[in-house]
């Protein structure tokens, strides 16, 4: 029996491949427990219209997280930190730090464990930090250490 997979199934097959299984396998075990459904037309249909919606959704956050890299490219974040002798910072700004200080000052929502470089950021100066929106898009954002 032709069905269409609508879980990830382990042995068997991924999310949304169409397979030939035992009819009983079929019957007792992947549609009764919503795992598939059998492969008519409309369910064929159906499938390719989920795939062609999963594919606009990609192309939509691609857009969205371009806008939001030129927003970041032209941002500059300033920490003000406690220094000791030849601009050696006390401790150093964390990921953490530079998605709250986004938060707070921009309102701009950036999980810190998108952040890629983790620095230490522990001298006076500037940096750039990559952070990851997307798979395909990667931003720079500027930020500097500034002695108080």
């Amino acid at each position: 029996m032709k069905v269409i997979l609508l879980e990830d199934v382990k042995n068997v097959g991924k999310k949304g491949n169409i397979l030939e299984v035992a009819d009983g396998y079929a019957r007792n075990f992947l549609i009764r427990n919503k795992l598939a459904v059998a492969a008519t037309e409309q369910s064929k249909l159906i499938l390719e219209q989920q795939k062609q919606q999963k594919i606009e959704q990609e192309k939509e956050d691609i857009r969205n997280a371009e806008a939001l890299k030129l927003k970041l490219s032209e941002l500059t974040l300033v920490f003000p930190v406690k220094t000791g002798e030849n601009g050696k910072v006390f401790g150093s700004v964390s990921s953490k730090q530079i998605a709250e200080e986004l938060l707070k000052k921009h309102k701009l929502t950036i999980d810190k464990r998108k952040i890629l470089d983790e620095g230490p950021f522990n001298t006076v100066g500037f940096y750039n930090v990559k952070i990851e929106l997307h798979k395909q898009v990667i931003a720079t954002i500027k930020i500097q250490l500034k002695a108080q």
